[in-house]
């Protein structure tokens, strides 16, 4: 008896997928993935290449202290004037000690008025967050500031 090839309906794939995603989850280990120093300068140096970092321009705005790390609010401030031939290309966000270094970039012109972002993002535990202006002209502007996170996000117990 010849055997009918069986095609994948939309359906069968989703429930497969969605096993496999939750199985996936369960086997993880308990303790959730850090960045380490070693994936963190390699996130600068995607970003800046071979160029220099140097202070000054970007004000970093966080509360030293966060009750809880599932939304804490940043402000990232650069002095630029934002005209066509100076201006801030944009503002990358890097944590020391989350999953993942890379936080956020933002892309700004000259018609955004002023260099600045203001967001709320996650914090894994107490840390040290790194921003970095990118201008036009190719110059990387860094500052940074430390975190003390009291209710650390992504572990709380649901019960």
């Amino acid at each position: 008896m010849a055997r009918t090839p069986r095609t994948t309906t939309r359906r069968t794939f989703l429930v497969r997928s969605s096993s496999a995603a939750a199985a996936l989850a369960l086997g993880a280990t308990s303790m959730p993935a850090q960045a380490t120093p070693e994936s963190l300068a390699a996130a600068i140096k995607d970003v800046v290449g071979g160029a220099s970092l140097r202070t000054g321009k970007v004000t970093l705005d966080l509360p030293p202290l966060a009750e809880n790390g599932n939304t804490v609010p940043m402000t990232v401030t650069v002095d630029s004037p934002m005209t066509e031939v100076d201006h801030v290309k944009a503002i990358h966000v890097f944590n020391e000690k989350n999953p993942q270094p890379y936080v956020m970039t933002a892309t700004l012109s000259p018609r955004n008025g002023r260099a600045q972002v203001a967001v709320r993002i996650k914090l894994n535990d107490s840390q040290k967050i790194i921003a970095i202006a990118e201008t036009n002209t190719g110059e990387f502007w860094t500052a940074s500031a430390d975190v003390i996170v009291t209710l650390a996000a992504c572990l709380e117990d649901p019960t």
